[in-house]
């Protein structure tokens, strides 16, 4: 990516300067970063996987425990794995620390071993990623360019330039990952700031970025306060709220055992809300006592709450019930105020009985039992529309929709909207007694 701000091109500019890496700090990351060892098979041979040198692992007594052994060849210390396995890979990064123009950075390379039996291991080192921090704390970055996958944290195209990338979490990754070449050097505002060397345990970009640019960090570093430190860089948003809280802790010479655990108590108290910069509350004089008490009432409140939620739920529901059933009522009012003329209609061949829907309820069980949309598609309030059912000993056959207008069948099916034998039969007794049907709209 071509740099586009006075830094990036600043951080591009330098970036061509650096020297590459050392054979000195190649070799470090060959010796820290891989299992070094030696395959033994069944008959007692033995493969440095260093140098590739076979010998009897009887010879001498040398190799005789799974550790601390040595290669009579090239006098690598080894642990020893029996194994028909003839070849190894293996992937690692390092980290070098190193300052330059006023920039701290740390390069990061990707180192290769492929190793096989009997020959000499191949070792490989590319670097993929810079991070440059300037003395503000903002990170710029370098790297290579990446393959499309979302998946393989180790897919660098080797072949493209290093230049400046938009950051990527994985860059975050590759850095915490890799082991940190012990000799190091670093801008005046670090050594300032508290840094003395030690990264305990924390990824240096983390680290140096706190430093820089968060002046609690800079605090508990000078402090002493190391878990605290560590705490704080990666739960910010505890940092945010609860630090003057810590402050007032520490004021009151007030020790905290464990900061985790502390500040989840201080976060019980504000969901609680209690005063947070109340040395009472803050300091209890017991504090496994007073975190539990915290817990329970925590506990007992959501439960409250839970419960109040579940009785407006409930009268909400009850209300909507209300409302159902007395829409319901005026739908079966006004129903009945359309098809009332028509009840008792029956239309009989002395074999199939054809009947009026006489209720909203006769609707919904007649388009459940043939499996068809007259009570979905609200037949039951279609002013020129009558729905007949036409059933044989009490079984629908049928359903029957008469246009009041023409006073014919429109429609006329069985289960599923499939026609049955007795199709034309209904159609035709329906059609032939209409008179029955204009009778009653005229009465």
């Amino acid at each position: 990516m071509k740099p586009k701000t006075a830094l990036q091109k600043k951080v591009a500019k330098l970036s061509a300067t650096l020297r590459p890496i050392t054979a000195t700090q190649e070799q470090w990351a060959y010796n820290h970063c891989f299992e070094h060892f030696a395959y033994r098979t069944k008959n007692g041979k033995m493969a440095c996987s260093d140098c590739g040198h076979v010998w009897k692992s009887d010879n001498g007594g040398l190799c005789d425990t799974l550790a601390g052994c040595r290669c009579p060849n090239c006098g690598a210390e080894f642990q020893v794995k029996d194994t028909r396995r003839r070849t190894q890979n293996e992937t690692a990064y390092f980290s070098v620390i190193t300052s330059c123009k006023g920039f701290q950075v740390i390069r990061v390379s990707q180192v290769r071993s492929e190793s096989r039996k009997g020959e000499v291991r191949k070792l490989y080192c590319q670097e993929v990623v810079q991070r440059w921090i300037s003395p503000d704390g903002k990170v710029t970055d370098m790297a290579l360019l990446r393959g499309f996958t979302f998946h393989y944290c180790d897919c660098w195209s080797y072949w493209s330039a290093m230049e400046i990338r938009p950051h990527n979490s994985l860059y975050d990754d590759v850095v915490a990952w890799g082991d940190v070449y012990p000799r190091m050097s670093v801008i005046p505002q670090l050594k300032r700031n508290g840094f003395n060397g030690d990264l305990h345990g924390i990824s240096p970009v983390r680290l140096f970025k706190g430093l820089l640019a968060d002046p609690r960090i800079e605090t508990l570093m000078k402090a002493g306060e190391i878990e605290e430190m560590k705490y704080f860089l990666t739960n910010t948003r505890n940092a945010d709220e609860l630090w003057a809280s810590y402050l007032i802790a520490r004021r009151h010479r007030y020790h905290i055992n464990n900061i985790g655990m502390w500040c989840d108590y201080l976060q019980m108290l504000k969901n609680l809300g209690q005063d947070l910069r109340n040395p009472k509350n803050i300091c209890p004089e017991d504090f496994i006592e007073a975190h539990d008490k915290a817990s329970r009432r925590v506990e007992a409140k959501r439960e409250k709450e839970l419960t109040e939620c579940q009785r407006i739920y409930e009268m909400e529901r009850r209300e909507r019930e209300q409302q159902s059933l007395l829409q319901e009522k005026e739908r079966e009012e006004e129903f009945i105020a359309l098809k009332s003329k028509f009840f008792g209609l029956v239309i009989s061949d002395n074999e199939i009985e054809v009947k009026v829907l006489e209720s909203i309820e006769e609707y919904y069980q007649e388009g459940k039992k043939q499996n068809i949309c007259v009570f979905a598609s609200g037949y039951y309030m279609y002013e020129d529309s009558l729905v007949l059912s036409a059933r044989i000993d009490g079984i629908i056959i049928e359903t029957v929709e008469v246009d009041l207008r023409t006073l014919k069948v429109v429609q006329c099916h069985g289960k599923y909207n499939q026609d049955t034998i007795y199709h034309k039969r209904i159609i035709d007794l329906v059609n032939s007694n209409a008179r029955l049907i204009k009778e009653r709209m005229t009465a």
